[in-house]
Protein backbone atom coordinates (compact mmCIF):
# COMPACT_ATOMS: atom_id res chain seq x y z
CA UNK A 1 0.00 0.00 0.00
CA UNK A 2 2.54 2.63 1.09
CA UNK A 3 4.54 1.53 -2.20
CA UNK A 4 1.39 2.86 -4.49
CA UNK A 5 0.84 6.11 -2.47
CA UNK A 6 4.68 6.97 -3.23
CA UNK A 7 4.51 6.08 -6.74
CA UNK A 8 1.06 7.87 -7.54
CA UNK A 9 2.00 11.09 -9.90
CA UNK A 10 -0.72 13.20 -10.37
CA UNK A 11 -0.36 15.65 -13.76
CA UNK A 12 1.47 18.54 -13.46
CA UNK A 13 -0.66 21.22 -11.36
CA UNK A 14 0.63 25.00 -10.69
CA UNK A 15 -0.26 27.72 -8.59
CA UNK A 16 -0.13 31.34 -9.82
CA UNK A 17 -2.84 34.65 -10.55
CA UNK A 18 -4.82 34.78 -13.71
CA UNK A 19 -4.60 37.48 -15.89
CA UNK A 20 -7.63 37.96 -18.12
CA UNK A 21 -7.86 39.32 -21.78
CA UNK A 22 -10.76 39.92 -24.24
CA UNK A 23 -10.48 35.83 -25.55
CA UNK A 24 -7.96 33.93 -23.30
CA UNK A 25 -6.19 34.34 -20.04
CA UNK A 26 -2.68 33.79 -18.85
CA UNK A 27 -1.63 32.31 -15.10
CA UNK A 28 1.83 34.11 -14.01
CA UNK A 29 2.89 31.32 -11.88
CA UNK A 30 3.74 32.07 -8.21
CA UNK A 31 6.75 30.00 -8.63
CA UNK A 32 9.61 31.97 -10.37
CA UNK A 33 11.89 28.97 -11.45
CA UNK A 34 8.98 28.46 -13.83
CA UNK A 35 9.97 31.05 -16.45
CA UNK A 36 6.72 31.02 -18.69
CA UNK A 37 3.16 31.95 -18.09
CA UNK A 38 0.72 29.58 -18.99
CA UNK A 39 -1.85 30.02 -21.31
CA UNK A 40 -5.60 29.25 -21.25
CA UNK A 41 -7.45 29.35 -23.25
CA UNK A 42 -11.06 30.99 -22.91
CA UNK A 43 -13.29 27.63 -22.95
CA UNK A 44 -10.62 26.64 -19.93
CA UNK A 45 -11.10 29.63 -17.73
CA UNK A 46 -13.50 28.17 -15.95
CA UNK A 47 -15.65 31.43 -14.29
CA UNK A 48 -11.67 32.71 -13.47
CA UNK A 49 -11.89 36.44 -12.79
CA UNK A 50 -8.93 38.73 -13.22
CA UNK A 51 -5.98 38.80 -10.30
CA UNK A 52 -7.44 35.95 -8.77
CA UNK A 53 -5.09 32.90 -7.14
CA UNK A 54 -5.89 29.93 -9.24
CA UNK A 55 -4.54 26.39 -9.52
CA UNK A 56 -3.91 25.03 -13.48
CA UNK A 57 -3.47 21.98 -14.87
CA UNK A 58 -1.35 21.63 -17.70
CA UNK A 59 -2.57 20.05 -20.51
CA UNK A 60 0.07 20.96 -23.38
CA UNK A 61 3.65 21.59 -22.49
CA UNK A 62 5.50 24.53 -24.16
CA UNK A 63 6.70 24.21 -27.94
CA UNK A 64 9.52 26.19 -28.33
CA UNK A 65 9.98 25.80 -31.68
CA UNK A 66 6.73 27.22 -32.53
CA UNK A 67 7.29 30.10 -29.88
CA UNK A 68 4.15 29.00 -27.76
CA UNK A 69 4.23 29.13 -24.00
CA UNK A 70 2.62 25.98 -21.88
CA UNK A 71 -1.07 25.40 -21.64
CA UNK A 72 -3.73 24.52 -19.28
CA UNK A 73 -6.99 24.67 -17.79
CA UNK A 74 -8.30 26.36 -14.51
CA UNK A 75 -9.25 23.71 -11.89
CA UNK A 76 -9.50 25.49 -9.03
CA UNK A 77 -10.08 29.17 -8.08
CA UNK A 78 -8.71 29.62 -4.78
CA UNK A 79 -9.88 33.97 -4.58
CA UNK A 80 -8.98 37.62 -4.76
CA UNK A 81 -4.67 37.98 -4.78
CA UNK A 82 -5.33 40.46 -1.38
CA UNK A 83 -8.14 38.38 0.30
CA UNK A 84 -7.18 37.56 3.88
CA UNK A 85 -5.39 34.02 3.99
CA UNK A 86 -4.68 32.98 0.23
CA UNK A 87 -1.51 33.72 0.42
CA UNK A 88 -0.84 30.45 2.76
CA UNK A 89 -3.88 29.00 0.53
CA UNK A 90 -1.91 29.32 -2.16
CA UNK A 91 1.34 27.82 -0.57
CA UNK A 92 -1.07 24.90 0.48
CA UNK A 93 -2.23 24.37 -2.91
CA UNK A 94 1.86 25.22 -4.81
CA UNK A 95 3.06 22.18 -2.41
CA UNK A 96 -0.05 19.53 -2.96
CA UNK A 97 -0.91 19.55 1.31
CA UNK A 98 -4.03 17.64 1.67
CA UNK A 99 -5.83 20.25 3.87
CA UNK A 100 -9.17 18.72 4.23
CA UNK A 101 -10.27 15.35 5.63
CA UNK A 102 -13.39 13.48 3.13
CA UNK A 103 -16.89 12.66 4.97
CA UNK A 104 -15.82 8.94 5.13
CA UNK A 105 -12.89 9.90 7.14
CA UNK A 106 -14.45 12.12 9.61
CA UNK A 107 -17.01 10.26 10.36
CA UNK A 108 -14.69 7.32 10.92
CA UNK A 109 -13.11 10.30 13.36
CA UNK A 110 -16.29 10.90 15.91
CA UNK A 111 -17.18 6.73 15.34
CA UNK A 112 -14.00 5.77 17.11
CA UNK A 113 -13.50 8.91 19.62
CA UNK A 114 -15.89 8.02 22.00
CA UNK A 115 -14.76 8.09 25.76
CA UNK A 116 -12.60 5.79 27.70
CA UNK A 117 -14.40 3.24 29.02
CA UNK A 118 -14.08 -0.28 31.67
CA UNK A 119 -13.47 -2.16 28.59
CA UNK A 120 -11.19 0.05 26.90
CA UNK A 121 -9.02 0.25 30.61
CA UNK A 122 -8.97 -3.42 30.96
CA UNK A 123 -4.98 -4.90 31.04
CA UNK A 124 -3.69 -1.37 31.26
CA UNK A 125 -1.79 -0.20 33.74
CA UNK A 126 -3.79 1.89 35.83
CA UNK A 127 -1.99 5.18 36.52
CA UNK A 128 -4.54 8.09 36.65
CA UNK A 129 -3.80 8.31 40.66
CA UNK A 130 0.21 9.19 39.64
CA UNK A 131 0.48 13.23 39.42
CA UNK A 132 1.41 14.12 35.84
CA UNK A 133 1.24 17.44 33.60
CA UNK A 134 1.44 18.43 30.17
CA UNK A 135 3.96 21.08 29.20
CA UNK A 136 3.17 22.80 25.70
CA UNK A 137 2.84 26.46 24.17
CA UNK A 138 0.48 28.45 24.91
CA UNK A 139 -2.09 27.60 21.74
CA UNK A 140 -1.30 24.10 21.48
CA UNK A 141 -4.39 21.70 21.22
CA UNK A 142 -3.03 18.70 20.30
CA UNK A 143 -1.26 17.48 23.91
CA UNK A 144 0.67 13.98 22.76
CA UNK A 145 2.99 13.93 25.65
CA UNK A 146 2.33 14.17 29.74
CA UNK A 147 5.11 13.68 31.71
CA UNK A 148 5.48 12.65 35.53
CA UNK A 149 8.57 12.66 38.36
CA UNK A 150 8.70 10.83 41.51
CA UNK A 151 12.09 10.29 43.86
CA UNK A 152 13.12 7.90 46.39
CA UNK A 153 16.06 6.31 47.95
CA UNK A 154 17.97 8.82 45.65
CA UNK A 155 16.12 7.46 42.54
CA UNK A 156 13.69 9.08 39.80
CA UNK A 157 11.15 7.46 38.38
CA UNK A 158 10.67 9.81 35.55
CA UNK A 159 7.31 9.03 33.45
CA UNK A 160 7.08 10.05 29.69
CA UNK A 161 3.10 9.08 28.53
CA UNK A 162 1.81 9.59 25.40
CA UNK A 163 -1.12 9.24 23.45
CA UNK A 164 -1.87 5.69 22.40
CA UNK A 165 -3.26 6.61 19.26
CA UNK A 166 -3.46 3.44 17.60
CA UNK A 167 -6.13 2.16 19.43
CA UNK A 168 -8.14 4.75 17.79
CA UNK A 169 -6.09 4.90 13.93
CA UNK A 170 -6.89 0.81 12.95
CA UNK A 171 -3.85 0.01 10.36
CA UNK A 172 -5.74 -0.13 6.60
CA UNK A 173 -8.61 1.91 7.55
CA UNK A 174 -9.71 4.89 5.76
CA UNK A 175 -8.01 7.54 8.92
CA UNK A 176 -4.43 5.27 8.68
CA UNK A 177 -4.49 5.77 5.02
CA UNK A 178 -4.85 9.34 4.67
CA UNK A 179 -2.13 9.69 8.11
CA UNK A 180 0.74 7.97 6.05
CA UNK A 181 -0.49 10.03 3.16
CA UNK A 182 0.04 13.72 5.19
CA UNK A 183 2.79 11.62 7.18
CA UNK A 184 2.80 15.03 9.35
CA UNK A 185 1.32 17.76 10.36
CA UNK A 186 1.98 20.99 9.14
CA UNK A 187 2.59 23.96 11.27
CA UNK A 188 1.86 26.73 8.72
CA UNK A 189 2.19 30.54 9.72
CA UNK A 190 -1.74 31.29 9.97
CA UNK A 191 -2.79 27.82 10.47
CA UNK A 192 -2.26 23.94 11.23
CA UNK A 193 -2.98 20.86 8.83
CA UNK A 194 -3.11 17.84 11.12
CA UNK A 195 -2.32 15.15 10.43
CA UNK A 196 -5.32 13.89 11.83
CA UNK A 197 -9.09 14.78 12.06
CA UNK A 198 -10.01 17.06 15.08
CA UNK A 199 -12.33 15.00 16.81
CA UNK A 200 -9.05 12.36 17.37
CA UNK A 201 -6.07 15.31 17.54
CA UNK A 202 -8.21 17.96 19.76
CA UNK A 203 -10.22 15.27 21.18
CA UNK A 204 -9.64 11.59 22.69
CA UNK A 205 -6.35 11.30 21.39
CA UNK A 206 -5.12 14.51 23.52
CA UNK A 207 -3.95 14.21 26.88
CA UNK A 208 -6.62 16.85 28.28
CA UNK A 209 -6.68 17.84 31.83
CA UNK A 210 -9.23 16.18 34.11
CA UNK A 211 -10.06 13.41 31.27
CA UNK A 212 -9.20 9.61 31.49
CA UNK A 213 -6.65 8.86 28.33
CA UNK A 214 -5.24 5.96 26.75
CA UNK A 215 -1.15 5.78 26.57
CA UNK A 216 1.87 4.68 26.16
CA UNK A 217 3.83 4.66 29.08
CA UNK A 218 7.82 4.38 29.36
CA UNK A 219 8.78 4.44 33.42
CA UNK A 220 12.09 5.31 33.60
CA UNK A 221 13.94 4.79 37.06
CA UNK A 222 17.46 6.95 36.79
CA UNK A 223 20.10 7.60 39.11
CA UNK A 224 21.45 11.42 40.28
CA UNK A 225 23.71 11.13 37.52
CA UNK A 226 20.97 10.84 34.93
CA UNK A 227 22.20 7.38 33.88
CA UNK A 228 18.74 5.17 33.45
CA UNK A 229 19.22 1.92 36.01
CA UNK A 230 15.83 0.31 34.88
CA UNK A 231 12.60 0.95 32.87
CA UNK A 232 8.83 -0.54 31.40
CA UNK A 233 7.32 0.31 28.76
CA UNK A 234 3.32 -0.14 29.34
CA UNK A 235 -0.18 0.16 27.80
CA UNK A 236 -1.48 2.77 30.80
CA UNK A 237 -4.54 4.42 31.24
CA UNK A 238 -3.64 8.35 32.48
CA UNK A 239 -5.60 11.14 33.58
CA UNK A 240 -3.45 14.62 33.80
CA UNK A 241 -3.69 16.77 36.70
CA UNK A 242 -2.74 20.03 34.43
CA UNK A 243 -2.18 21.62 31.60
CA UNK A 244 0.97 24.04 31.90
CA UNK A 245 2.46 26.00 29.73
CA UNK A 246 6.22 26.63 28.87
CA UNK A 247 5.41 30.35 29.99
CA UNK A 248 4.23 29.27 33.59
CA UNK A 249 6.95 26.33 34.07
CA UNK A 250 9.84 28.82 33.09
CA UNK A 251 8.47 31.05 35.73
CA UNK A 252 8.87 28.15 38.18
CA UNK A 253 11.93 27.26 37.54
CA UNK A 254 14.09 30.18 36.72
CA UNK A 255 11.76 33.01 38.53
CA UNK A 256 10.87 31.27 41.20
CA UNK A 257 7.72 32.91 40.76
CA UNK A 258 4.34 31.62 40.07
CA UNK A 259 2.37 34.76 40.48
CA UNK A 260 2.33 36.38 37.23
CA UNK A 261 0.46 33.88 35.06
CA UNK A 262 -2.83 33.74 33.41
CA UNK A 263 -4.17 30.37 34.48
CA UNK A 264 -3.50 31.42 38.42
CA UNK A 265 -6.83 34.08 38.40
CA UNK A 266 -8.63 32.03 41.43
CA UNK A 267 -7.19 31.31 44.95
CA UNK A 268 -7.54 27.32 43.64
CA UNK A 269 -5.59 27.72 40.46
CA UNK A 270 -2.85 29.26 42.40
CA UNK A 271 -2.93 26.50 45.47
CA UNK A 272 -3.37 24.00 42.38
CA UNK A 273 -0.20 25.24 40.65
CA UNK A 274 1.86 25.41 43.97
CA UNK A 275 1.13 21.67 44.82
CA UNK A 276 2.73 20.72 41.46
CA UNK A 277 6.10 23.22 42.30
CA UNK A 278 7.83 20.30 44.12
CA UNK A 279 7.49 17.90 41.14
CA UNK A 280 8.91 20.50 38.78
CA UNK A 281 11.77 22.19 40.68
CA UNK A 282 12.64 17.89 40.41
CA UNK A 283 12.20 17.63 36.76
CA UNK A 284 14.37 20.60 36.36
CA UNK A 285 17.48 19.13 37.55
CA UNK A 286 16.91 15.71 36.67
CA UNK A 287 16.80 17.72 33.11
CA UNK A 288 19.77 19.71 33.84
CA UNK A 289 21.45 16.41 34.82
CA UNK A 290 20.12 14.53 31.41
CA UNK A 291 21.12 17.53 29.40
CA UNK A 292 24.79 17.78 30.82
CA UNK A 293 25.38 13.95 30.11
CA UNK A 294 24.25 14.70 26.36
CA UNK A 295 26.81 17.32 25.83
CA UNK A 296 29.52 15.44 27.85
CA UNK A 297 28.97 12.75 25.03
CA UNK A 298 28.67 14.93 21.81
CA UNK A 299 25.30 15.82 21.42
CA UNK A 300 24.71 18.80 19.36
CA UNK A 301 22.80 21.42 20.37
CA UNK A 302 21.67 23.59 17.78
CA UNK A 303 20.44 26.81 20.37
CA UNK A 304 19.72 29.15 17.57
CA UNK A 305 16.76 31.11 17.17
CA UNK A 306 13.65 30.09 14.78
CA UNK A 307 10.95 32.55 13.57
CA UNK A 308 7.83 33.13 15.75
CA UNK A 309 4.89 35.08 13.02
CA UNK A 310 2.56 37.22 14.62
CA UNK A 311 -0.55 37.72 12.56
CA UNK A 312 -3.56 39.76 13.30
CA UNK A 313 -6.72 38.45 12.48
CA UNK A 314 -6.63 39.31 8.82
CA UNK A 315 -3.38 37.04 8.65
CA UNK A 316 -1.02 40.09 8.26
CA UNK A 317 2.33 39.98 10.36
CA UNK A 318 2.22 42.41 13.23
CA UNK A 319 5.48 41.13 14.68
CA UNK A 320 8.16 38.68 14.22
CA UNK A 321 10.18 37.68 16.78
CA UNK A 322 12.90 34.71 17.78
CA UNK A 323 11.44 31.48 19.18
CA UNK A 324 12.01 31.55 22.74
CA UNK A 325 14.39 28.24 24.15
CA UNK A 326 14.21 28.09 28.12
CA UNK A 327 14.11 26.01 30.75
CA UNK A 328 10.68 24.80 30.27
CA UNK A 329 11.59 23.80 26.68
CA UNK A 330 14.49 22.29 27.35
CA UNK A 331 13.32 20.37 30.16
CA UNK A 332 10.50 18.62 27.66
CA UNK A 333 13.39 18.31 24.87
CA UNK A 334 15.09 15.96 27.48
CA UNK A 335 12.77 14.21 28.62
CA UNK A 336 11.01 13.31 25.06
CA UNK A 337 15.10 12.65 23.68
CA UNK A 338 15.29 10.43 26.75
CA UNK A 339 11.93 8.51 26.34
CA UNK A 340 13.04 7.92 22.26
CA UNK A 341 16.42 6.60 23.30
CA UNK A 342 15.49 3.94 26.09
CA UNK A 343 12.34 2.81 23.67
CA UNK A 344 14.68 2.47 20.05
CA UNK A 345 17.72 0.53 22.40
CA UNK A 346 14.78 -1.70 23.67
CA UNK A 347 13.21 -2.90 19.97
CA UNK A 348 16.98 -2.30 18.37
CA UNK A 349 17.72 -5.56 20.99
CA UNK A 350 14.99 -7.63 20.42
CA UNK A 351 15.99 -7.43 16.65
CA UNK A 352 12.30 -7.29 15.56
CA UNK A 353 11.28 -4.65 12.82
CA UNK A 354 11.26 -1.30 13.85
CA UNK A 355 11.48 2.44 12.48
CA UNK A 356 14.19 4.49 13.13
CA UNK A 357 15.23 8.30 13.10
CA UNK A 358 18.69 7.63 11.38
CA UNK A 359 21.09 10.64 11.46
CA UNK A 360 24.31 9.71 9.87
CA UNK A 361 27.48 11.59 9.68
CA UNK A 362 28.10 14.47 7.33
CA UNK A 363 30.12 14.24 4.30
CA UNK A 364 33.96 15.34 4.65
CA UNK A 365 34.03 17.58 2.08
CA UNK A 366 31.30 19.37 4.01
CA UNK A 367 32.88 19.50 6.93
CA UNK A 368 36.37 20.48 5.34
CA UNK A 369 34.21 23.69 3.85
CA UNK A 370 32.91 24.59 7.47
CA UNK A 371 36.26 23.94 9.50
CA UNK A 372 37.54 26.68 6.60
CA UNK A 373 34.96 28.92 7.77
CA UNK A 374 35.24 28.68 10.48
CA UNK A 375 38.56 29.75 10.83
CA UNK A 376 38.29 32.31 8.67
CA UNK A 377 35.35 33.40 11.36
CA UNK A 378 38.09 33.17 14.25
CA UNK A 379 37.00 29.84 15.72
CA UNK A 380 39.26 26.28 15.67
CA UNK A 381 37.86 23.05 14.86
CA UNK A 382 40.03 19.49 14.58
CA UNK A 383 39.40 17.62 11.03
CA UNK A 384 41.08 14.91 10.08
CA UNK A 385 40.91 11.67 7.83
CA UNK A 386 38.58 9.76 9.94
CA UNK A 387 34.66 10.73 10.30
CA UNK A 388 34.50 13.34 11.95
CA UNK A 389 32.63 13.14 16.12
CA UNK A 390 29.91 15.15 16.89
CA UNK A 391 31.87 16.25 20.02
CA UNK A 392 33.88 18.58 17.04
CA UNK A 393 30.85 20.19 16.27
CA UNK A 394 29.46 20.44 20.10
CA UNK A 395 32.91 21.97 21.35
CA UNK A 396 32.55 24.40 17.84
CA UNK A 397 28.99 25.60 19.17
CA UNK A 398 30.82 26.08 22.80
CA UNK A 399 33.16 28.58 21.19
CA UNK A 400 30.67 30.43 19.53
CA UNK A 401 28.57 30.53 22.61
CA UNK A 402 27.40 34.10 23.83
CA UNK A 403 29.46 35.80 20.74
CA UNK A 404 27.30 37.83 18.20
CA UNK A 405 28.17 34.91 15.78
CA UNK A 406 26.32 32.00 18.12
CA UNK A 407 23.32 31.80 15.77
CA UNK A 408 25.17 32.05 12.84
CA UNK A 409 27.92 29.20 13.55
CA UNK A 410 24.71 26.69 14.98
CA UNK A 411 23.30 27.94 11.24
CA UNK A 412 26.09 26.97 9.44
CA UNK A 413 27.22 23.94 11.51
CA UNK A 414 24.05 22.64 10.38
CA UNK A 415 23.38 22.88 7.16
CA UNK A 416 27.26 21.00 7.12
CA UNK A 417 25.31 17.88 9.00
CA UNK A 418 23.51 15.11 6.38
CA UNK A 419 19.46 15.48 6.39
CA UNK A 420 18.00 13.23 9.29
CA UNK A 421 15.38 10.54 7.93
CA UNK A 422 13.42 7.37 8.72
CA UNK A 423 15.09 4.05 8.44
CA UNK A 424 13.60 0.34 9.30
CA UNK A 425 17.78 -0.16 10.13
CA UNK A 426 19.35 1.21 13.15
CA UNK A 427 21.55 3.85 11.75
CA UNK A 428 22.71 5.67 14.52
CA UNK A 429 22.54 9.76 15.20
CA UNK A 430 24.91 11.78 14.98
CA UNK A 431 23.62 14.83 15.92
CA UNK A 432 22.58 13.47 19.52
CA UNK A 433 25.48 10.99 19.47
CA UNK A 434 23.04 8.38 20.14
CA UNK A 435 23.48 4.89 18.83
CA UNK A 436 19.46 4.10 18.99
CA UNK A 437 17.25 6.47 17.88
CA UNK A 438 13.74 6.61 17.03
CA UNK A 439 10.43 8.54 17.42
CA UNK A 440 8.28 7.31 19.96
CA UNK A 441 6.80 10.53 21.77
CA UNK A 442 4.04 12.61 19.12
CA UNK A 443 1.80 9.79 17.03
CA UNK A 444 -1.05 12.41 16.90
CA UNK A 445 1.22 14.84 14.30
CA UNK A 446 3.72 12.31 13.05
CA UNK A 447 2.76 8.91 11.44
CA UNK A 448 6.55 7.15 12.11
CA UNK A 449 5.37 7.74 16.00
CA UNK A 450 2.24 5.73 14.92
CA UNK A 451 3.49 3.05 13.24
CA UNK A 452 6.11 1.85 16.02
CA UNK A 453 3.34 2.38 18.44
CA UNK A 454 1.55 -0.41 16.52
CA UNK A 455 4.92 -2.57 16.59
CA UNK A 456 5.02 -2.03 20.36
CA UNK A 457 1.55 -2.73 21.34
CA UNK A 458 1.68 -5.83 19.44
CA UNK A 459 4.92 -7.05 21.12
CA UNK A 460 3.29 -5.97 24.80
CA UNK A 461 0.57 -8.50 24.10
CA UNK A 462 2.67 -11.23 22.67
CA UNK A 463 0.96 -11.46 19.56
CA UNK A 464 4.27 -10.39 17.40
CA UNK A 465 4.69 -14.20 15.45
CA UNK A 466 6.55 -14.24 12.46
CA UNK A 467 3.50 -13.96 10.28
CA UNK A 468 3.39 -10.12 11.68
CA UNK A 469 6.97 -9.62 12.18
CA UNK A 470 6.92 -10.39 8.21
CA UNK A 471 4.19 -8.07 7.48
CA UNK A 472 6.15 -5.33 9.27
CA UNK A 473 9.33 -5.89 6.90
CA UNK A 474 7.26 -5.50 4.49
CA UNK A 475 5.91 -2.13 4.43
CA UNK A 476 8.87 -0.26 6.87
CA UNK A 477 11.29 0.20 3.64
CA UNK A 478 8.25 1.59 1.75
CA UNK A 479 6.38 3.72 5.14
CA UNK A 480 10.20 4.98 5.71
CA UNK A 481 10.57 6.88 2.41
CA UNK A 482 7.12 8.38 2.61
CA UNK A 483 7.38 9.49 5.60
CA UNK A 484 10.77 11.36 5.42
CA UNK A 485 9.32 12.83 1.87
CA UNK A 486 6.08 14.15 3.53
CA UNK A 487 8.87 15.74 6.75
CA UNK A 488 10.65 17.44 3.43
CA UNK A 489 7.41 18.96 1.91
CA UNK A 490 5.92 20.12 5.28
CA UNK A 491 9.49 21.44 6.10
CA UNK A 492 9.72 23.19 2.42
CA UNK A 493 5.92 25.01 2.56
CA UNK A 494 6.52 25.56 6.01
CA UNK A 495 9.79 27.74 5.24
CA UNK A 496 7.97 28.78 2.09
CA UNK A 497 4.96 30.63 4.45
CA UNK A 498 7.89 32.41 6.67
CA UNK A 499 9.86 33.91 4.13
CA UNK A 500 6.74 35.29 2.62
CA UNK A 501 5.56 36.89 5.53
CA UNK A 502 8.33 37.93 6.79
CA UNK A 503 8.97 39.76 3.08
CA UNK A 504 5.28 41.26 3.39
CA UNK A 505 6.54 42.26 7.38
CA UNK A 506 9.32 44.70 6.12
CA UNK A 507 6.65 46.60 2.82
CA UNK A 508 5.87 48.10 5.63
CA UNK A 509 9.54 49.03 6.98
CA UNK A 510 11.17 50.00 4.00
CA UNK A 511 13.70 53.13 4.96
CA UNK A 512 14.34 52.14 8.24
CA UNK A 513 17.58 50.52 9.89
CA UNK A 514 17.93 47.75 11.79
CA UNK A 515 21.39 45.82 13.20
CA UNK A 516 21.99 42.55 11.73
CA UNK A 517 24.90 39.60 11.58
CA UNK A 518 26.48 38.89 7.77
CA UNK A 519 25.26 35.24 7.35
CA UNK A 520 26.10 34.67 3.60
CA UNK A 521 28.09 35.81 1.20
CA UNK A 522 29.24 34.80 -2.10
CA UNK A 523 29.84 36.72 -5.52
CA UNK A 524 27.13 38.80 -5.82
CA UNK A 525 26.00 40.11 -2.64
CA UNK A 526 25.59 40.12 1.40
CA UNK A 527 23.25 37.95 2.96
CA UNK A 528 22.56 39.92 6.41
CA UNK A 529 20.31 38.70 9.23
CA UNK A 530 18.26 41.06 11.97
CA UNK A 531 17.47 40.30 15.32
CA UNK A 532 14.48 39.55 14.17
CA UNK A 533 15.68 36.35 12.17
CA UNK A 534 14.61 38.12 8.94
CA UNK A 535 17.20 37.53 6.28
CA UNK A 536 17.78 40.11 3.32
CA UNK A 537 20.81 40.71 0.49
CA UNK A 538 22.81 43.40 0.41
CA UNK A 539 23.86 43.46 -4.03
CA UNK A 540 27.15 43.98 -4.59
CA UNK A 541 25.96 46.45 -7.13
CA UNK A 542 24.94 48.67 -4.18
CA UNK A 543 28.28 48.98 -2.79
CA UNK A 544 28.88 52.22 -3.77
CA UNK A 545 32.44 52.89 -2.40
CA UNK A 546 34.55 50.50 -3.97
CA UNK A 547 34.52 47.23 -6.51
CA UNK A 548 34.12 44.13 -4.63
CA UNK A 549 35.80 40.77 -5.30
CA UNK A 550 34.80 37.68 -4.00
CA UNK A 551 37.12 35.75 -2.45
CA UNK A 552 35.87 31.92 -2.53
CA UNK A 553 38.41 30.82 -0.32
CA UNK A 554 38.09 33.43 2.48
CA UNK A 555 34.16 33.52 1.55
CA UNK A 556 34.33 37.10 1.82
CA UNK A 557 33.90 40.15 -0.50
CA UNK A 558 36.63 42.70 -0.12
CA UNK A 559 36.82 46.25 -1.88
CA UNK A 560 39.64 46.24 -4.70
CA UNK A 561 40.84 50.10 -3.38
CA UNK A 562 39.96 50.03 0.21
CA UNK A 563 40.47 46.94 0.95
CA UNK A 564 37.30 46.98 3.15
CA UNK A 565 36.22 43.45 3.70
CA UNK A 566 32.70 41.65 4.31
CA UNK A 567 32.83 38.32 6.01
CA UNK A 568 30.40 35.80 7.87
CA UNK A 569 29.64 37.06 11.35
CA UNK A 570 30.41 40.51 10.65
CA UNK A 571 27.72 42.55 12.33
CA UNK A 572 26.05 45.55 10.15
CA UNK A 573 23.25 48.20 10.28
CA UNK A 574 21.53 47.96 7.15
CA UNK A 575 18.52 49.93 5.63
CA UNK A 576 15.49 48.11 4.11
CA UNK A 577 15.83 49.52 -0.05
CA UNK A 578 12.63 47.10 -1.13
CA UNK A 579 10.79 44.06 0.29
CA UNK A 580 8.13 41.82 -1.99
CA UNK A 581 5.69 39.51 -0.56
CA UNK A 582 5.13 37.86 -4.24
CA UNK A 583 8.40 37.22 -4.80
CA UNK A 584 9.50 36.87 -1.12
CA UNK A 585 12.80 38.59 -1.13
CA UNK A 586 14.25 41.44 1.49
CA UNK A 587 16.62 43.71 0.66
CA UNK A 588 18.76 46.13 2.24
CA UNK A 589 21.51 48.80 1.34
CA UNK A 590 24.27 49.55 3.92
CA UNK A 591 22.60 51.89 6.96
CA UNK A 592 25.97 53.25 7.61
Amino acid sequence: MAEQQIQNKEKLKIVGTFQQSRNYGFVVPDNRKLSEDIFIPKEKINGALDNQKVVVEITAPAKEEEHKSPEGKVIEILGNTDDPGIDILSVVRAYELPDAFTERELRQAERVAKDVSEADRAGRMDLREIQMVTIDGDDAKDLDDAVSLSVAGGVYELGVHIADVSNYVQEYSALDREALKRGTSVYLADRVIPMLPKALSNGICSLNEGEDRLALSCLMQIDQEGTVLDYRIVESVIRVDKRLTYHIVKQILEDDDITDTDETDTGQEREDLRNLVPMLLEMGKLAAQLRKNREKRGSIDFDFPESKLILDETGYPVEIMPYERNAATKLIEEFMLLANETVAQHFYWLDIPFLYRSHESPEQEKIRKLALLMRNMGFGMKTGREEIHPKEIQKLLWQAEGSESEALVSRLALRSMRQARYTPASLGHFGLASRYYCHFTSPIRRYPDLQIHRIIKQQLRGRLDEEKQAHYREILDAVAVQCSAMERRAGEAERECAKMKKAEYMEAHVGEVFTGVVSGVNSFGIYVELENTVEGLISVSDLQDDFYRYDENGYRLVGEHTGRCFSLGQRLQVKVKRANKALKYVDFVLGD
